[in-house]
């Protein structure tokens, strides 16, 4: 990876080439945000550079993951009593040549492993410990990035604890994660904090010009959606179809929702609508729930009469957008999204996906009619 083929961050990638250049390289460095900021590129150039530095060679090894003092660990899940990364090393790798910016979520599904828990275990620190205990290969210094470091059980915490205070000589640990909430404070007294900040609305949409083929309207629809996430707006790009699934779907609740109040007997069409949603893979869920999160919040500001902010409306099957918007308000709209945030929640935790669906369109039924 390299600096220029990070979207945005140029004062970030500024710092980190200055603190190589200037020898203030941190043994152990935390790189903070959601995947789609940019956060595992910025770390692989960061590694790419201070290698580089040491031998010219070096480069094109770390640009295919594949130097042998540049070691990798990552969540997996068990799998024949084992959960070492370097299992899965390979699939690991072909992810990120084909997306660097991929998210947990692309991991999990890439493994298709929705049902199961992907973690990084003590086993695996046992794993890293007995590498980092070898001399490097080149002579140099041996780097070590862990992707996800916030998926760590309390065993391999604590472990790791160990490996961070006493670290070998001539070691580099750099870690990612997307919030600071689930690793333990006296791993990150140890580390010094890189907070990587969402892409600029500007540079993203430079980005998406400079390397798609996209109108001018389409790239100002992606970046609003996109909320400074590169992992985002390329799927939102890619989608095509699925954004007319999703369009359809969300049409068609909509129609039912506002029959069940007078006819009960729509119910059961919510609840096959709810069937078929629950038949997809847990990132599809996701991301239809974004996705009805961000028509409600559009529609709540076509109804607020800021209609220049609203950058995308439904417009398909005779769907009557300026009526739909006039039922969405500040007496229902908080309530609407808090119970797509609960689902998206229970979602993440694996609960069973009919009945979030189905609680979901009953209560979002009800919320729709409500004025006051």
């Amino acid at each position: 990876m390299n600096w220029e083929n990070i979207a945005g961050q140029q004062n970030l990638k500024q710092l980190l080439k200055e603190s190589i250049a200037e020898n203030r390289v941190s043994h152990a460095q935390l790189f903070v945000g959601k995947e789609g900021y940019g956060t595992f590129p910025m770390v692989l150039a960061y590694a790419k550079e201070i290698l580089s530095r040491e031998n010219e060679h070096a480069a094109s090894k770390v640009e295919h993951l594949n130097h042998l003092d540049l070691h990798f660990s990552f969540p997996v899940f068990t799998d024949n009593k084992n959960s070492l990364s370097k299992n899965k090393f390979e699939e690991f790798r072909e992810m990120i040549m084909a997306s660097p910016y991929s998210s947990y979520d692309d991991w999990t599904a890439f493994l298709e492993s929705e049902n199961k828990q992907l973690f990084i275990s003590a086993d695996e620190i046992d794993d890293q410990n007995q590498k980092f205990a070898l001399k490097s290969f080149e002579g140099g210094t041996k780097i070590l990035i862990v992707w996800r470091a916030d998926k760590m059980n309390i065993a391999a915490s604590n472990k790791f604890l160990k490996f961070l205070e006493e670290p070998p000589e001539k070691t580099i640990i750099l870690l990612t994660a997307e919030s600071t909430n689930d690793i333990l404070p006296t791993i990150l007294s140890r580390t010094q904090v890189v907070e990587i900040p969402r892409i600029d609305d500007e540079d993203l949409g430079n980005f998406l010009k400079k390397n798609f083929s996209l109108t001018d309207e389409k790239v100002r629809e992606i970046v609003h959606e996109a909320q400074g996430n590169l992992n985002d707006a390329v799927k939102l790009m890619n989608s095509g179809s699925k954004s007319d699934e999703f369009e359809k779907l969300f049409v068609q609740w909509v129609r039912d929702a506002f029959m069940v109040k007078k006819k009960p007997q729509f119910l059961k069409s919510i609840i096959f609508w709810a069937r078929e949603i629950a038949g997809w893979n847990r990132e599809k869920q996701k991301n239809f729930l974004n996705y009805c999160s961000e028509i409600f919040r559009l529609a709540l500001l076509q109804n607020y009469q800021s209609e220049s902010l609203v950058y995308k409306k439904i417009n398909a099957d005779g769907f009557n957008w300026a009526g739909f918007s006039k039922f969405i308000s500040g007496a229902n709209i908080e309530s609407i999204l808090e119970e797509i945030n609960t689902a998206d929640l229970h979602l993440t935790r694996n609960g069973n996906p009919k009945i979030v669906w189905t609680d979901l369109g009953i209560k979002l039924s009800r919320y729709i009619h409500k004025s006051t």
